[in-house]
């Protein structure tokens, strides 16, 4: 139905120029927030996913270690480490500060002035970057397994890498960003 009256607003207008600035803005809002989506759905696996790293049958992640045997998998909890601790409280810090800064962010979009910027939106953004970074860092640097006993990273860590640049650029992108009419 919005799209609907998008379309409309841009159909009354006679200039062309119009038209496509509107729809160059649509399809940046429109990206800005699947790629904020994005960070967040990355956010939200690597936190709660039990494969930050693993070996042979063991997969370890931030809150419990599992071995499969016989088909089943066997958890317990992980290792009450103050380092791990610290990861985990990052993650779940970057995690909420990505979905509040999507929350402002829309909440801005309907009360911002025209020309306004959303400095409040990036600046949750960005420190959500930098959660996500010390975490993977902690983690990479502190890790209880030595990289050359057969121990690998599992995708969940790669995914909270993966986070760190997109969650950091989307918070750049809503420093640029303007509030257009």
């Amino acid at each position: 139905m919005k799209e609907g009256k998008i379309l409309q607003i841009l159909a009354v207008s006679g200039d062309p120029s119009l038209h496509l600035i509107n729809a160059t803005m649509l399809v940046v809002l429109i990206g800005t927030v699947i790629v904020h989506l994005l960070d967040l759905i990355l956010l939200l696996i690597s936190t709660s996913v039990n494969a930050w790293r693993t070996f042979n049958s063991k997969s370890y992640d931030l809150w419990y270690e599992c071995t499969a045997k016989n088909g089943r998998y066997e958890c317990k909890n992980a290792e009450n480490a103050d380092w791990l601790q610290a990861v985990q409280a990052l993650m779940i810090l970057a995690t909420i500060f990505c979905l509040l800064s999507l929350i402002i962010f829309l909440w801005q979009l309907f009360t911002l002035n025209k020309g306004g910027r959303f400095f409040f939106t990036a600046i949750f953004q960005i420190l959500s970057s930098l959660f996500v970074m010390s975490g993977a860092i902690i983690y990479t640097v502190i890790r209880p397994a030595d990289p050359d006993d057969g121990h690998s990273f599992g995708f969940a860590f790669v995914l909270a890498w993966l986070a760190f640049p997109l969650t950091l650029i989307s918070g750049l992108i809503y420093i640029i960003l303007r509030k257009k009419e």
